[in-house]
């Protein structure tokens, strides 16, 4: 169940489930006493399945069963008292219409979705004495009336408490993509700061009354806020790269907010397909590490993967003895560059040097797989016209040309906020910055040569970080196998 805003008015809509249906089809192909009660349309009995399941892992589980099944179990039993919700929430609000009817049913969805509460109330079940859907909508009724009565879950409240975490995966579960899900955050913060206060701290707010309606003035005010902080460094890639808001545009975006964070609690249902978000990029955090790894690649990226290994391990080979020897202390031993001048009797700038050269040449190798000055300029240029608003933080070309967008001067940054982020073509952007076109175009090459030259250096830096793992864990090897050989 989900609460629609698409149509002018709300509205609930129902949505199948399908990986609850496909767990279902399971249990009847290969569970007799599931199909049993199914042919029988024992209502009761497959409730009283998935209880047993979920309160006490009963009955005794399959080879063919998921790992999860107690969590499935849950999961079907929360969707079934959906109509509880809706059940509980229309009887209240026909008894006291304080309230909008869709808050009602979120107090309700929240204690269905709450695992702990949720696993509380169905221990107290007893189904000799009503059906569950009955047991429910009690409980639920009442539940609703408590948190009504306090107030407890005003939808600005609602907007003011939940975490960045929270907004964020309840935004993209209500089909909001990038660059519009970090907008909506930031604008989330001023707002946030205005209205606490303007409204909640506010002397001439009565304590009864805290959680008020805020007004045109409030939303202005945000506005103003965020328009002034998204030019400074803290303001995410995706804010600083689009236009100033209205008041009446940050108060759209805060009713959206609200509107996904209602629909949050049935957060095992998305709105868009988990493809769709995967396609976004929604995996902000990196661990910033560089490093081999072909378990998950495509069949290009394996064989280059390969070709870099066998690259390398050919260069290694190639070595004159004192460079492999050099290597083997610094890399497996772990000795400093002093220690190892010492043993060579030269300077701790000769190995200084030494080390540079046998950098540079697996440097060079790696370069000659993908020859980065021919193809880096095409890459910069796609990126900035399909992914300059919506860069992946996953992929680490893409996490440096964001640093280097945010090092450029003001003159060029304003430039490609105009030219990719508001799609103004070079005679808007002539008039608006009182500059000739042919200055324009001269100004818009010089910025993309500028982040293909920051480009390249990070590029170089990456593969020396990667060459630096890569040695450590062959090297490793060689030390192991030694140890292992002599033992």
């Amino acid at each position: 169940m989900t609460i629609d805003n698409s149509i002018g008015r709300r509205s609930i809509q129902w949505k199948a489930e399908l990986h609850l249906q496909r767990n279902i089809d399971l249990y009847k192909t290969q569970h007799d006493q599931f199909a049993a009660l199914l042919n029988q349309k024992s209502e009761q009995g497959l409730i009283q399945f998935w209880l047993d399941m979920a309160l006490n892992n009963l009955p005794s589980k399959y080879d063919w069963e998921p790992e999860n099944r107690s969590q499935k179990a849950w999961e079907h039993l929360s969707l079934y008292c959906e109509e509880s919700c809706y059940r509980a929430a229309s009887q209240v609000w026909k008894e006291n219409q304080y309230k909008c009817w869709e808050e009602y049913i979120f107090f309700a969805r929240c204690l269905v979705y709450d695992p702990v509460r949720f696993r509380a109330i169905l221990a107290k079940y007893d189904p000799s004495i009503s059906p569950l859907s009955a047991y429910i909508i009690e409980v639920l009724r009442k539940t609703i009336k408590d948190e009504g009565a306090v107030a407890k879950f005003s939808k600005w409240r609602l907007l003011c408490k939940k975490s960045n975490k929270e907004l964020q995966e309840a935004l993209i579960r209500y089909g909001i993509c990038e660059p519009k899900v970090s907008r909506f955050l930031f604008a989330r913060k001023y707002f946030k700061q205005v209205y606490q206060f303007n409204k909640i701290q506010n002397p001439a707010t009565r304590s009864g009354q805290r959680w008020i309606e805020p007004d045109s003035n409030d939303f202005q005010e945000a506005a103003q806020y965020y328009n002034a902080e998204k030019i400074l460094a803290i303001a995410p890639h995706q804010v600083a790269v689009g236009k100033d808001v209205t008041g009446e545009q940050l108060q759209g975006w805060m009713e959206t907010s609200i509107t996904a964070l209602r629909n949050y609690p049935q957060s095992i249902a998305p709105i868009i397909s988990l493809e769709v978000m995967g396609a976004a990029s929604y995996r902000i955090e990196s661990d910033g590490g560089f490093h081999l790894e072909i378990a998950d690649s495509t069949p290009e990226e394996k064989s280059l993967c390969q070709q870099t290994e066998a690259v390398l391990q050919q260069e290694l080979l190639a070595l004159n003895d004192d460079q492999k020897e050099i290597l083997y202390l610094y890399h497996a031993l772990g000795w400093n560059q002093k220690q190892i001048a010492a043993k060579f009797a030269i300077t701790q700038g000769a190995i200084a040097r030494r080390l540079q050269t046998i950098e540079r040449r697996l440097i060079n190798a790696v370069y000659s797989l993908k020859q980065p000055p021919q193809w880096v300029s095409g890459y910069v240029t796609t990126w900035l016209m399909y992914n300059y608003e919506t860069p992946d933080y996953s992929d680490l070309i893409h996490t440096a040309l964001v640093t280097a967008v945010k090092r450029l001067n003001t003159q060029f940054q304003d430039l490609l906020r105009l030219y990719y982020g508001q799609k103004l073509d070079t005679n808007a952007i002539s008039n608006q910055l009182c500059l000739p076109p042919d200055i324009v175009n001269e100004l818009l090459f010089q910025t993309n040569y500028e982040l293909e030259i920051a480009l390249l250096k990070e590029l170089d830096t990456m593969i020396r970080r990667f060459l630096n793992i890569w040695l450590n864990q062959q090297y490793k090897y060689i030390r192991d196998d030694n140890i292992s050989s002599k033992s």
